[in-house]
């Protein structure tokens, strides 16, 4: 039975013929994966615009309710990310995804059901936000696990950039589409579309087949997580690009939280127009999904991740300087049009090296540290975001996070550690010196990946 829809088969049958000999493409199993994030990612374009749109236009929410609404999804993080790690390394990592996916689906669809109920406010959002984030949390470690089985370490790079690129295809078509779903539907009824796309994806990674090591892991739950986290406290490389990609994180977050108002109540654009906008960043992480591994072998990937850093910040800063006029929404096209590359730089080298330089038995532990550490500071730059555009103006608030990020580029480009680094490393051979407690016993049933 044919999982796949029929035109994604025909465009990949196509393809076929031009892929290079050794091209992930021509993999089935990494295939069936990038069809899946390609599915889920253009339902993740619907949430995108819907989810803001519906608290900023239908329940006139402030600015320092969408900083709030966003700040819900971060917290999961902060709580689940430790714990998460450990098990995952317990256990197999797939059925995680996939349940993942499909309680998405029901999260989302949750919205207009309760927006027919008249049960739909900020409360019920923000429920939605921390549900979506405690997803996000687990099962997404889980997908970055995922990929380390299916793709060679030393494809990681080329593997995430073709992953981006899947991701910025749906970020070209989708939000001009989403745009005029919002308009014609409502925000709250267009996030139906994302349940079936959710659902759908979940489908297809159900006939992905990983054969996962069975391999020892730590007795004792605690001692397992402080070991990921010891490991890496000990990895000098690990610990500067948490800091550097959490500082990035807290700026994101930051202008996040105050661009659909930014857009709306301050340059006067409609859902349509938003929409269109939004298609430039779809532009942007295409151009980075394209050139990003060659970008990465040319600068190294240190300098590349760094290069990002910089494109965020100088699209936040000319955003914060867009006129109120047809120029304005050219001034918010740029803004994500930089986006879309400076983050896709950052994360195809920041996902790559992080995993390049972790032993497989760590791998969810390190994931899920490293992902606790990048979004401790992103709850606070949501806030913060939030409190500048209510109390300041949202040009402010624009204007802070741009400046943040491109003083972040000027002093990460400084250190020695990411400027030297321009080729994957090999994992850490001796990981007692990164925290490892005792040699690990076998545990009947327990997976690792």
């Amino acid at each position: 039975m044919d999982l796949t829809p029929k035109p994604a088969a025909c465009f990949l049958g196509n393809m076929r013929p031009a892929l290079p000999a050794d091209d992930l493409l021509r993999d089935r199993t990494y295939r069936r994966l990038w069809i899946s994030i390609l599915t889920s990612s253009f339902g993740g374009q619907i949430t995108l615009l819907a989810l803001p749109l519906t608290a900023a236009i239908l329940l006139h929410a402030t600015p320092t309710q969408m900083g709030l609404l966003t700040a819900m999804e971060v917290v999961p993080f902060l709580l689940f990310s430790l714990p998460a790690g450990a098990w995952l390394d317990r256990v197999a990592k797939l059925p995680v995804y996939v349940a993942g996916e499909s309680l998405l689906a029901v999260a989302v669809a949750s919205v207009p059901l309760a927006w027919w109920a008249g049960w739909l406010d900020m409360s019920w959002l923000y429920v939605l936000g921390f549900v979506i984030g405690t997803v996000h949390t687990v099962a997404g470690s889980a997908a970055q696990i995922v990929l380390t089985q299916i793709v060679p370490r030393a494809r990681l790079v080329e593997a995430h950039a073709k992953n981006a690129l899947a991701n910025s295809t749906a970020e070209v078509a989708g939000p001009g589409a989403a745009g005029a779903l919002i308009r014609l539907t409502g925000a709250p009824v267009a996030l139906l579309a994302n349940a079936v796309l959710l659902g759908l994806s979940a489908f297809i990674l159900r006939g992905i087949r990983v054969q996962e090591e069975r391999r020892s892991a730590h007795p004792r739950f605690m001692d397992a997580m402080r070991e990921g986290v010891r490991f890496v406290a000990g990895n000098r490389l690990l610990v500067t690009m948490a800091v550097a990609v959490g500082v990035w994180q807290m700026c994101h977050h930051a202008a996040l939280v105050v661009q659909i108002l930014f857009a709306t109540r301050v340059l006067g654009l409609s859902e349509a127009d938003i929409g269109l906008c939004y298609m430039a960043l779809g532009v942007g992480t295409v151009t980075a999904g394209v050139l990003g591994h060659g970008v990465s072998r040319r600068l190294g990937a240190g300098p590349a991740m760094v290069l990002g850093f910089g494109f965020c910040g100088a699209g936040w800063s000319l955003a914060a300087l867009a006129p109120v006029s047809t120029l304005g929404m050219a001034g918010v096209a740029l803004m994500l049009l930089a986006f879309g590359i400076g983050a896709t730089l950052v994360f195809i080298n920041f996902l790559a090296l992080r995993q390049a330089v972790t032993p497989a038995p760590l791998l969810g532990r390190m994931t899920s540290t490293m992902r606790w550490l990048i979004l401790l500071p992103a709850g606070p730059g949501a806030i913060l975001g939030g409190w500048l555009g209510e109390h300041i103006g949202l040009r402010a608030a624009l204007g802070v996070a741009g400046a943040g990020a491109l003083l972040l580029a000027l002093v990460a480009s400084r250190q020695p550690l990411i400027r030297a680094t321009r080729e994957l490393p090999e994992p850490t051979a001796d990981w007692s010196r990164a925290g490892r407690l005792t040699p690990p016993e076998s545990q009947p049933g327990e997976f690792v990946p």
